[in-house]
């Protein structure tokens, strides 16, 4: 694809920026104005680098955006896996028809295919980043070198480096004005919106206490075989197989703990942020959080406990993941509040799937049953009465997969402030300081967290396939795994 010059970069965008407004007032003045023609082409055009379930998924909703913030169009994707880029775009085409067009010349296999899929926009475009999220800060590093706006998916980071990074980049992208979308899709619900409207204004009180729970069974890739025993990896390369089974690496994505887990456990920091008056959780500094703790809206502080209770699977095949079985954190905030959060990936065991919160004046529970619909509702009392409910989400909520991609897009049009990366890589971070309490046995400040040993800080060198994956197997197949109270500094 030609590159455009700056001037015509600037023309387009000052186009996108103009008809996001003209639509806006249409609507708010209930006519239905056609599409302004002109030269200067309105699409926002976006790339999908990670063609895999959440990539397509995130891909879908950037095209199914309401009339008043697109059109939008696929033009280009990446991956490493060519039978899933394959696959996603198959399943896309289906879907949005003539949305979707990426030729051969724009589809990228390799570590270096995101500058190629990257290369195609213009300022104004939008790339998706849904790969393992150790690679979070190595394409938003190139993608804010190049001027263009981003979706990442959640969690944004895997350890502490990683969170710095990300933080140190997005630096730039505010200079730069860029539209940044984080996949924490929960801040988007518009029934979690109103409750966090609710607890700023005092309505149960000083929070206290905040529970979440994701028990379940083990699903997608949280629990792995050795390669040598699975005949449709075994042939692969070491690094692009850890890719695969992502989840069971924590290198690559933080381990089941950073993936499942995080929208819970944000869900709850953000409603102490709202009690404390910052429902952005904006305040404080990441960098010293002792010195601005009156401001800071994220817990400081983690301890907790976790078990590895099943060793192989029902053939008698070994798991060789890195993940636990059980995790239950204790979150300390500075001003003494609790969050509590209880995870499990164990077959056969009562699943709960939840986050509730306490205040000194009653009790809300603001999911109950997965992330969507959302059963917002607050309650005069300590359990979730009927008797006692003093507030409810009035209203049919809408998808918050798709409207967090309309906010997005509506940023973009009318130029709006937005972005999120600085709060999802603080959400991360979150879980990143758990898993270490539960991986170490020990109790580990956000300062340790922060400052751990980076997982693995040469993801930007890749180059081809047989590149030396950051952790190795040994000659049985088996990784490195936590060991609490043995390896205290850290996770392996």
């Amino acid at each position: 694809m030609p590159k455009h010059s700056n001037s015509s970069d600037s023309n387009r965008r000052e186009f996108i920026k103009t008809t996001g407004k003209v639509t806006a007032a249409s609507a708010l003045a209930g006519v239905a104005l056609p599409r302004v023609h002109s030269a200067v082409d309105d699409t926002v055009k976006v790339a999908l680098v990670g063609a895999g379930g959440r990539g397509t998924g995130a891909a879908s909703n950037a095209l199914s955006v309401s009339a008043g913030h697109g059109p939008t169009k696929l033009v280009a994707v990446a991956d490493i896996f060519e039978e899933k880029l394959k696959s996603s775009l198959n399943g896309l085409k289906r879907k949005h028809g003539k949305k979707v067009d990426v030729p051969a010349d724009r589809q990228h296999i390799g570590f270096d295919g995101y500058k190629k899929a990257i290369d195609h926009l213009s300022k104004g475009d939008v790339a998706i980043f849904t790969t393992p999220p150790a690679f979070r800060w190595v394409f938003y590093k190139y993608a804010v070198e190049k001027g263009i706006n981003v979706f990442m998916e959640k969690p944004v980071t895997a350890d502490g480096y990683g969170t710095k990074k990300i933080l140190e980049i997005n630096k730039t992208a505010k200079k730069k004005n860029l539209k940044v979308g984080v996949g924490l899709m929960c801040r988007h619900s518009r029934a979690r919106g109103a409750m966090a409207e609710k607890i700023q204004e005092g309505a149960i009180g000083d929070i206290v206490l905040m529970r979440s729970y994701r028990m379940h069974g083990p699903v997608v890739t949280s629990r792995s075989i050795p390669q040598s025993m699975s005949p449709e990896y075994k042939d692969m390369e070491e690094i692009r197989w850890q890719i695969r089974r992502f989840h069971s690496f924590i290198w690559a994505s933080g381990g089941c703990f950073n993936d499942f887990y995080i929208h819970n456990i944000d869900e709850c920091c953000w409603m102490k942020g709202a009690a404390m008056g910052d429902p952005n959780n904006a305040g404080g500094d990441p960098f010293d959080v002792i010195g601005t703790r009156d401001k800071w809206s994220w817990p400081i502080m983690a301890q907790a406990t976790g078990g590895k209770h099943y060793t192989e699977n029902k053939q008698g095949q070994p798991y060789v993941d890195q993940n636990l079985d059980t995790y239950s954190v204790e979150y300390t905030y500075a001003d003494g509040t609790k969050l509590m959060h209880n995870g499990r990936t164990i077959q056969g065991c009562h699943n709960e799937f939840a986050s509730h919160v306490h205040g000194t004046k009653g009790f809300g529970t603001f999911s109950a049953n997965g992330h969507w619909p959302a059963p917002s509702a607050l309650y005069s009392g300590l359990t979730p009465n009927p008797k006692n409910q003093i507030w409810k989400f009035p209203a049919r909520e809408t998808n918050p997969y798709q409207d967090e991609w309309d906010d997005l897009l509506d940023a973009i049009r009318n130029d709006k402030p937005y972005n999120e990366a600085e709060r999802g890589a603080l959400a991360s971070q979150v879980c990143n300081m758990g898993r270490m309490a539960a991986h170490t046995g020990q109790r580990v400040t956000w300062d340790d967290a922060l400052n751990a040993k980076p997982l693995a800080p040469d993801l930007d060198q890749l180059e081809g396939f047989d590149s030396k994956a950051p952790v190795t197997a040994d000659k049985d197949g088996f990784y490195p795994v936590p060991q609490p109270g043995i390896t205290k500094k850290s996770e392996y």
